[in-house]
């Protein structure tokens, strides 16, 4: 199936839904999903591919890029040529212009569209947002369609334009609750080709529920082509609720009555102190000081939990890999064998999002050059997917596809 990946970052969903990466063992159950596995290496195992394709990607951010060319460069001899730079509402306007087009029979559309204007941990301004599609302050009082709360309206033309038969919308958990917000996007999207789409009701994803270490939430809308989909599919979806064999919505695989949740110590396992390390992203950690307890980011990974969640707006506050004694630091062991009190590295983050130890954040100086810089290494991590709760929503999507849509 031929993917069109918007807001598509550094490329978490994308990686989730090519597939044929490795993770932890730990993060698969195999009494779910038994086919999952192609390669066991100790506590490490490489998952199966999919049946996806990327034919598009395309993201504003140039370290994103950097870091995802990077990866997929391996797979892709054209991968430089897939990842269009730029905002999807100049995009959009080329398309509509004559300018430009997007590649023809579009299966699948995906897209994070941005989430800071309804993340609890900002200003949640929402549709109301300030900061225009480029990133920039907007002094106008009256926003509009091109500021960044309402970028969702431009993968609503993009869907409109490509007429996929699937599109799969993710955002943080806090639009949920602010106002009417998510039965907005959902009228919205719904108005996609025209009204021809069925957009079922958004859901919230417990990450450690998928095998993540991480106590992230998220939402993805889900919206079914109705002229694609079969007769019985669309009874089904239109259901309340939605019977197991149609449902977008990937199965749990972890947590109660099933197997534990994958904790922090588990994903750090392997990893030696900075200083030590020959892997780059493992080199480099933020400096940023300690500075109390009512700043965010001044805990400490709890290591026999799952981890926190990987935040990208941190200004440098990155959770601590542990505190010293005086900061009230738990992590007895590692204290008494001299261990320094210092902050998560980049690859202990990636690791947290479930990214392979080969996708590489701390490139080459051009790449520094580019932007992709430790602090912006953060920044793109957290702003993805994790790559492992990407794969689980493929795998579902793809075991039910003729399901859907004969």
């Amino acid at each position: 199936m031929r993917l069109l990946s918007l807001f598509s970052g550094c490329g978490g969903m994308d990686l989730g839904f090519e597939g044929n990466f490795d993770c932890l063992k730990r993060s698969i159950n195999p009494r779910v999903h038994p086919d999952w596995i192609v390669h066991e290496r100790g506590n490490w195992v490489s998952l199966t591919g999919t049946e996806f394709e990327i034919v598009f990607a395309n993201d504003i951010r140039e370290d994103a890029k950097v870091a995802w060319t990077n990866y997929f460069g391996h797979a892709y001899d054209n991968a430089e040529d897939l990842y269009h730079l730029g905002s999807i509402v100049d995009i959009v306007k080329k398309v509509k212009n004559g300018e430009y087009s997007f590649p023809e029979g579009i299966d699948v559309v995906t897209g994070g569209f941005p989430c800071q204007d309804f993340s609890r941990a900002g200003k949640r301004r929402g549709f109301n947002s300030q900061i225009d599609h480029l990133g920039h302050q907007v002094n106008d009082d009256t926003p509009t369609e091109e500021t960044r709360g309402k970028l969702y309206m431009w993968m609503r033309e993009v869907i409109t334009l490509t007429s996929p038969k699937l599109f799969i919308a993710e955002n943080v958990k806090g639009l949920v609750d602010l106002d009417d917000t998510k039965e907005i996007i959902e009228r919205d999207f719904a108005e996609a080709g025209n009204g021809g789409y069925l957009v079922v009701p958004a859901r919230v994803l417990y990450a450690p529920d998928y095998g993540v270490p991480q106590s992230r939430e998220r939402v993805l809308f889900f919206g079914f082509n109705r002229g694609s989909l079969t007769e019985e599919a669309a009874r089904a979806l239109s259901m309340n609720p939605i019977p197991e064999e149609f449902d977008p919505y990937p199965p749990k695989t972890h947590g109660e009555g099933l197997i534990p949740f994958v904790t922090s110590q588990e994903a750090l396992a392997g990893l030696t102190e900075p200083e030590l390390s020959e892997d780059p992203a493992q080199r480099v950690y933020s400096k940023a000081r300690y500075m109390g307890r009512s700043v965010q980011g001044q805990t400490e990974v709890k290591l026999h939990s799952v981890g926190p969640t990987i935040r990208s707006e941190h200004h440098g506050n990155i959770e601590f890999r542990r505190l010293s004694v005086e900061h009230g630091g738990t992590h007895e062991e590692e204290l008494h064998a001299g261990l320094k009190e210092r902050r998560l590295t980049v690859r202990e983050c990636a690791r947290i999002q479930t990214f392979p130890d080969n996708y590489e954040f701390i490139l080459d100086k051009t790449a520094v050059h580019k932007g992709l810089s430790s602090s912006n290494a953060y920044k793109i991590i957290g702003n993805a997917v994790p790559p492992v709760l990407a794969f689980n929503v493929a795998k579902n999507i793809e075991n039910k596809w003729n399901r859907y849509f004969g």
